[in-house]
Order: C-alpha cells, then sequence, then structure tokens
C-alpha cells in the first residue's frame, strides 16, 4: 500500500477544487464586487427615502423567483460534478444542460425586469438608485453570460472519454465560477430588494 492510498472508510485528502489561478480571478472578482456593494451602501446612507422609494418599484416576484432559478442552476452544476467523479457522463452532460437552461431563464427574466422597469420611466437616469440597479445587475448579467458560456465548455469535457486530472481542475474552476454567479445574485437580491 502507498503512502497516497487510503484504507476503506478513511477520509481521502482534501483538496481545494480548481486551480490556484481559478481562486485569484473569483476573489479578485468579489473584491470588485465589494467595492461596488460598499459604494451602494454609501450612496444610499446619503439619500436613504430617494433609495427606499426607487426599491419598492422592484419586481419583488421576478427577483425571488431569479434567485430560485440561480440556486436551482447551481444544484445542477453539483449534480453534474459529482457524475462526472462517478462516471456517470450521460447524467452529467444533462446536468450542465439543465444549468444551462436555468441560466438561460435568469436573462429571459431580467431582461423583461429591465424592459418593464424603463417603460415605466425607472431607467438609469431616474435617480441614483436606478443607476447603481442596472450597473450592478448589468455587470452580474454579464457574468451570467461568461457563465453559459463556461458551462458549455463544460459540457463538451463531460462527452470527452477521459478526463485528465488538468482538465477536471478545468471544470471544477467552472463549476465554482458558476457557484461564484449564484452567490453574488444572493448578495445582490438582499442588498437591491430587500434591504429597507
Amino acid at each position: 500500500m502507498t503512502a497516497a492510498s487510503t484504507l476503506p472508510g478513511e477520509p481521502s485528502a482534501r483538496r481545494i477544487p480548481g486551480e490556484s489561478g481559478t481562486w485569484v480571478f473569483l476573489f479578485g472578482d468579489m473584491l470588485v464586487f465589494g467595492v461596488f456593494f460598499i459604494t451602494f451602501m454609501v450612496e444610499r446612507a446619503k439619500a436613504p427615502d430617494v433609495f427606499d422609494v426607487a426599491r419598492t418599484s422592484l419586481h419583488i416576484g421576478v427577483g425571488v423567483t431569479n434567485t430560485i432559478v440561480l440556486l436551482t442552476s447551481s444544484l445542477c452544476v453539483v449534480v453534474a460534478l459529482g457524475a462526472l467523479r462517478s462516471g456517470a457522463k450521460s447524467i452529467a452532460s444533462n446536468a450542465v444542460s439543465a444549468a444551462m437552461v436555468f441560466g438561460l431563464a435568469f436573462i429571459g427574466l431580467k431582461v423583461f425586469e429591465y424592459v418593464s422597469l424603463a417603460s415605466a420611466g425607472h431607467g438609469p437616469g431616474a435617480n441614483n438608485f436606478f443607476l447603481y440597479y442596472f450597473i450592478l445587475t448589468g455587470l452580474h448579467l454579464f457574468h451570467v453570460c461568461v457563465g453559459i458560456a463556461v458551462l458549455v465548455v463544460l459540457r463538451a469535457q463531460t462527452r470527452r472519454p477521459e478526463l485528465s486530472a488538468t482538465r477536471m481542475s478545468v471544470v471544477e474552476g467552472g463549476a465554482c465560477f458558476w457557484h461564484l454567479v449564484d452567490l453574488l445574485w444572493i448578495f445582490l437580491f438582499a442588498l437591491l430588494y430587500l434591504v429597507s
């Protein structure tokens, strides 16, 4: 028995998924959003009444639905990763495809919300709340689009006959990016839709 092998029932060595460069990118991305969140809160403190009134114009139902959609898509990615590790490539491919469909549903709902807000006169120029709303959610929407492209790459990996350790790290890094997109939305949803 080699030093690297483990006995049945013995926990395997823990490791961070993906490659270290992926985590540098993810933490950098979180830092950028963190700066935007702080800026939003500072501006909100300057005009709390304007921000509170504007917040009530948002479609809370769409926000909740989008949250459920992204949480479900993240669950699909978790299922895909587990299936890929156990060799169930068909399940992995289908789960990634489902995550992509949920991502596209998020985009559709967000576009619907943008159009309805703009047609009601709540565009980016209406006040500072809506300016930050469109900047923050637009930046997040860009991340969703990039994430769907990442999911396309992940689905292609699930169809390969064999995955090297390097390719599996790429898959894990892509999954981590998609989870970051989900995490950022949870913060945005709370900040924009719920905090009064």
